[in-house]
């Protein structure tokens, strides 16, 4: 399974890379594009559960690497100020 980065921009400035096990994530996010913090949420958990699912039809469990990311995500999200999130860039 192809696994992913996505980077992205934080509300607050400052920048991260998030893993998902598949390329998924390209059916939810786009490069270039702004997302309010909240719609970016609710658009990461659907692409990250999605891709844990994939895992767990493939390999009998879900994607334990997707949930931690998913954890994380939510986490610094609780931290910023209302904006919106960038994506900057997808790397396979």
């Amino acid at each position: 399974m192809p696994e992913m980065r996505f980077h992205i921009r934080w509300p607050d400035g400052s920048r991260d890379a998030c893993y998902s096990p598949t390329l998924v994530i390209k059916e939810h996010l786009a490069v270039g594009q702004d997302y309010a913090l909240d719609e970016f949420l609710v658009l990461v958990r659907l692409a990250l559960g999605s891709a844990s699912a994939r895992v767990q039809e493939r390999y009998g469990f879900p994607c334990g690497r997707a949930e931690s990311q998913l954890a994380r995500i939510e986490e610094i999200a609780r931290r910023q100020e209302p904006g919106t999130v960038y994506v900057e860039a997808f790397e396979e």
